[in-house]
């Protein structure tokens, strides 16, 4: 399978959909199978991906909400990359 790159533009898997669970206080994935549990950081990419936004804008809207994080852009390259994997996004 081909790397992410920063140019392209990623979305949910059809199927799939983000939502803030109060009760848990957390995002979760909710698909037709069941729900996935996430932590802050996956909730916060998943949340930007539209379809439209490239990786590289992602990327940069998350370095200006959290500056001065060390390796942020290789974090969310290497998450992408398992969500991917995991065929939550495409």
């Amino acid at each position: 399978m081909k790397l992410i790159e920063r140019e392209q533009a990623l979305a949910l898997r059809r199927g799939f959909r983000l939502q803030w669970e109060p009760r848990q206080d957390c995002h979760v994935l909710l698909y037709p199978e069941g729900m996935i549990t996430l932590n802050a950081s996956a909730g916060w990419v998943l949340e930007l991906l539209d379809g439209q936004r490239s990786v590289a804008l992602i990327i940069d809207r998350l370095v200006q909400r959290f500056p001065g994080v060390p390796g942020l852009d290789e974090d969310v390259l290497a998450f992408l990359e398992v969500a991917r994997a995991k065929y939550w996004i495409e």
